[in-house]
């Protein structure tokens, strides 16, 4: 399902964040919970020294996640930025118009971002950059099948695949299903994402598992 040619995610985000909203469910309760657990443990077990997460958004999910201090946030949202730069004064963050300026990092990160991608040009701009500023992994969370949603600023995309035919260079190395799916009655601690892990050809990563409370 195409977006509408009015919509504009930035936008959306900016005046989400601006009228005082937050990122969303995901990065709350037991979801931000468990991507905080396998998170951490990945990073901690494969010795990651640097990081840049491509939609930090309010910094909800930034708070539980014990990163290098080699750390950037980056987001279209001035208003989620002046946030996370008030909230962790000791971090990193700029807007996605600076993404060229940035130095590589060992572990990008797309958490709950790739299925807000809704337009064409969006999607294929931020996951080209998500690739090419990393140096080791790339970690997403998102969805990942073609289908239809009521929400203008959701659209789920068959990401995996789009990877697998424009990054030669890398390979998924582990999915990581989500222990809570998408359940519409509880919409607000179940979740329609799970991890993907991508790697070098040659790479190996450790990947733990947590128990979900």
């Amino acid at each position: 399902m195409s977006a509408s040619p009015l919509f504009s995610s930035s936008t959306y985000w900016e005046g989400r964040y601006r009228a005082g909203g937050a990122s969303g469910a995901g990065s709350l309760g037991r979801l931000a919970r468990f991507k905080a657990g396998v998170l951490n443990r990945f990073v901690q077990d494969n010795h990651i020294g640097s990081v840049i997460d491509l939609g930090c958004g309010d910094g909800s999910q930034l708070a539980l996640l014990d990163l290098p201090r080699d750390y950037v946030g980056v987001d279209v949202s001035p208003a989620a930025l002046a946030r996370c730069s008030a909230r962790f004064p000791k971090r990193l963050f700029v807007p996605y118009g600076m993404i060229g300026c940035l130095p590589t990092a060992e572990l990008t990160l797309s958490l709950d971002v790739i299925y807000h991608l809704v337009e064409d040009a969006v999607f294929t701009d931020t996951t080209r950059s998500l690739f090419a500023l990393a140096t080791r992994f790339v970690a997403i969370y998102a969805s990942n099948g073609e289908a239809d949603w009521p929400d203008p600023h959701v659209r789920h995309r068959n990401f995996t695949s789009y990877v697998a035919e424009t990054q030669p260079d890398w390979r998924l190395l582990a999915h990581l299903p989500n222990p809570c799916p998408y359940d519409p009655n509880h919409p607000d601690d179940t979740s329609f994402a799970d991890f993907y892990i991508y790697g070098r050809p040659s790479a190996a990563c450790t990947l733990h598992v947590p128990v979900m409370d």
